[in-house]
C-alpha cells in the first residue's frame, strides 16, 4: 500500500500557493503532481508532526532501490535549487515523489528515467524553520 504523505497546515497552504504561482511557470506538470499529493494528503498540526517526515529544507537521505544507491539531497524553494550543492527544488519531479513522506517509507513514483522505487533512508529537520 502506497503510504500518504502528511503535511503541516502552514507548509500545505504555502505549497498550494506555491503551485498557483507555478503553473505559469515550466514545472507544470510537476506543480499538477504535487497538486495531486496535497489532495491526498494527511494535515497535522505542526506540534503532532513527526520529525522525519520531509519538508521544506529537510536533508533527506534517499536510496534507489533497484540500483541500490543512496544519495543526499535538501528539498528547497526553487529560488534556492542548487543542483552542485545537492539542493532540490520542491517542484522537481524528485522531490514531488518524496515531500510529505517520513523515514522508511518506500514510494513509487515516474521519474525522467522511468518508474523508481525510492526507500527514505534518513530525514534531518534540524534546520527546517517552522513558519
Amino acid at each position: 500500500m502506497k503510504p500518504t504523505p502528511t503535511f503541516s497546515k502552514s507548509e500545505y497552504n504555502f505549497l498550494r500557493e506555491l503551485i498557483l504561482k507555478s503553473k505559469n511557470a515550466t514545472n507544470t506538470k510537476e506543480a499538477n503532481q504535487l497538486s495531486q499529493e496535497l489532495d491526498r494528503a494527511v494535515i497535522s498540526k505542526e506540534s503532532d508532526l513527526d520529525p522525519s517526515i520531509i519538508r521544506i529544507n529537510s536533508f533527506v537521505t534517499i536510496e534507489d532501490v533497484k540500483a541500490q544507491k543512496q544519495m543526499k539531497i535538501q528539498i528547497v524553494l526553487p529560488s534556492s535549487a542548487d543542483l552542485k550543492q545537492s539542493k532540490i527544488s520542491i517542484l522537481a519531479p524528485l522531490s514531488v515523489a518524496i515531500i510529505g513522506f517520513k523515514e522508511n517509507d518506500q514510494v513509487d513514483w515516474e521519474l525522467p528515467a522511468g518508474i523508481k522505487t525510492l526507500k527514505i533512508i534518513a530525514v534531518d529537520n534540524s534546520e527546517v524553520h517552522t513558519s
